[in-house]
């Protein structure tokens, strides 16, 4: 396929770097200088020109509506405009919707797995919007990821992301918490590890993630926190889950309490910058409260 993609960080250029090596014709494009095994255009607009697909990866949903403004009268009628970004739910929608009036076919495919997915092409996608547009693309969630799930229409790839991550927070947090705990009552962490990954606290962050260094499989605790998410994106996903829990009237005290912590982690202490486990030093070093 000819493809363009718009937004070359950390995840968007190593997802791009897979698709041409797989032998699509690739064609980016990012506002700050980056160097690739492929094209670059001078522009959003002259990256798209003629591509079948335009994938964005962009930071937040006014940065894609603005992309869109730009590239979608740029992009020829039934191409594929697959946003990868994580954004807000509304946004999805609004994009999805100037896309069709243009002509276009829409999908909104955020992505878990982090830069370690984007760069081994283990991504997961969660895919809002049509099942023709999904299969058409098919092939591309193959080579850049190993999972891709249908949630149906337009924003629901957001809606599934933002649901899926603050289930991380909390759980995340709680994992965190426990160990803290473990730690004032003497109980070893290898101990309470060994019993908690076969017992009914079992969960991501404790079995695959571990947030203490030295048990379980390898994580960034074992990197001395050096993100593989970092705690300033889990709270941009934790807010979008507030933002879309507020207009849909759902109550989720639960998501609020994650963003609130995560919010003092990274805004006011040392959280930026490292990743979302090192939530545990964070609570061994407070104590109580």
């Amino acid at each position: 396929m000819k493809i363009a993609f718009i937004g070359l960080g950390n995840m968007g250029l190593p997802m791009a770097v897979n698709l041409a090596r797989a032998g699509h014709d690739v064609t980016g494009f990012d506002t700050q200088p980056v160097e690739a095994p492929f094209p670059l255009a001078a522009s959003a607009e002259k990256a798209v020109s003629g591509a079948e697909v335009a994938i964005t990866m962009l930071p937040d949903g006014r940065i894609l509506r603005a992309v869109a403004d730009r590239i979608v009268p740029a992009m020829g009628a039934g191409a594929i405009l697959l946003d990868c970004s994580t954004v807000d739910v509304e946004s999805a929608r609004a994009v999805a919707a100037q896309a069709r009036e243009a002509g276009l076919v829409a999908l909104d495919a955020p992505v878990s797995g982090g830069i370690g997915g984007a760069k081994g092409g283990t991504l997961t996608f969660m895919v809002g919007g049509g099942e023709e547009a999904f299969a058409t693309v098919g092939p591309l969630f193959e080579i850049m990821g190993r999972k891709a799930v249908h949630c149906g229409g337009a924003g629901n790839g957001q809606a599934a992301k933002i649901c899926n991550n603050m289930i991380l927070g909390a759980t995340m947090i709680v994992t965190c918490e426990a160990f803290a705990l473990a730690d004032k009552l003497g109980l070893d962490r290898q101990a309470m590890f060994d019993v908690v990954s076969t017992s009914s606290g079992y969960s991501w962050s404790m079995n695959a993630y571990c947030p203490a260094p030295g048990i379980g499989p390898e994580s960034p605790a074992d990197d001395g926190y050096r993100p593989g998410f970092a705690a300033e994106l889990m709270l941009k996903d934790l807010r979008l889950a507030m933002d879309a829990a507020r207009a849909a009237d759902a109550d989720t005290p639960l998501g609020r309490a994650a963003r609130d912590l995560y919010e003092t982690f990274v805004e006011d202490e040392d959280g930026r910058g490292r990743d979302f486990s090192a939530m545990l030093p964070r609570l061994v070093a407070r104590g109580h409260g």
